[in-house]
This record gives structure tokens, sequence and C-alpha cells, in this order.
């Protein structure tokens, strides 16, 4: 089974974490930081918005149960990329959309899923294509965070089960189960 990886940038990493940890063929989730200059920066570093680096997510997926450019059309779909460095209430470049291509065809398709998506959302698309860099794992409170507080984290239920909800109503083919969101 081939695995290969994506990283993606669409706002706050538990949001993004959550819908992909839905997505059938997508095997790990890890949330993290990207795009910066500062090296191992730590959550305190990153919201201060002087590091460069964007909360992102690395996905692991089988290209043979869903392709890159499904994930992009489930990016695209379950955030706001005509938002400037920001998503809802969260502002900053750290909250910026961004795509950060692991080969050339990655690259080539994520400029075709802007296409797309310039198509499906009224304004501009701002989603960035930015160089692969070093990739920094957040701390592990941040991984699986809505699994484990979602119930009871009120951003979560504000911000992140709708989304879900969101998604498994457009994307019931593409999922792993189809458990309630919050």
């Amino acid at each position: 089974m081939a695995q290969e990886q994506a990283t993606l940038a669409g706002g706050c990493f538990w949001c993004t974490e959550a819908v992909f940890n839905d997505v059938i063929g997508v095997s790990r989730v890890e949330s993290g930081y990207i795009g910066g200059h500062v090296a191992n920066p730590d959550y305190k570093q990153v919201c201060g918005g002087d590091t460069g680096h964007a909360e992102a997510v690395r996905l692991t997926f089988d290209p043979e149960v869903i392709g890159y450019d499904d994930i992009l059309d489930i990016f695209f779909a379950t955030h706001d990329p005509t938002q400037l460095n920001r998503q809802g209430n969260d502002i900053g470049t750290q909250y910026r959309s961004a795509i950060f291509p692991h080969s050339p065809e990655q690259e080539a398709a994520a400029r075709a899923a802007i296409d797309r998506a310039k198509a499906e959302w009224d304004g501009a698309v701002v989603t960035t294509i930015e160089p692969l860099s070093d990739w920094y794992p957040a701390e592990d409170y941040h991984q699986e965070y809505f699994e484990r507080e979602g119930a009871s984290n009120p951003y979560c239920m504000a911000v992140i089960a709708p989304k879900l909800r969101k998604f498994r109503k457009s994307f019931t083919e593409r999922l792993k189960n189809t458990a309630p969101a919050g």
C-alpha cells in the first residue's frame, strides 16, 4: 500500500485535523507548524504571529483510496479560502490558507484546485502555494484535539462541530464513519 503526504493550512489546525480524521484513505493526521523562519517554534510563539509559521496539518493517505485532488477539494470546501490571514475570529498569518506541495505533481494539482475553488467561491481565493519547508509537530495536547475536547470545549462546539456537519453532509462517500459531529 503506497502512502503519500499532503500538507495544508486552513486556519486553526484543530478544525482541519478534525475534518481529515474522518476521510477514508487518510491514515494519519498530524497538527503542526510550517512555513516560518524560527526553528522548533512552540504554540505560544506561533500564535504571536512573529515566526511566519502557519498552523497546518500533515496528512498521510493512500492515493489508491483517495486522490490528492479529492483531498484538495475537501480542503477548499471546509474552510474559507477568500479570507486573507484569518478564519473566522482567528486572525493572523498563522491562520492563512496555504498548500505546501510535496512534489511538482502536487503543485500542479494545487494550482488546478485553486482554479476550481475560484469557480465555487464568491470573492478572490487567497490560498497560497508555498514551498515545502521544515515541519514541526505541534505539542501533544493539540493532536486529536477535537476527539478529546470537542464535547466540552465551547470553541470546538461553535466552530469545529458545524464544519464537521457540513463536511459529513457534503462528502458522505468520503467518510470513514458517520458519527455525529458534536
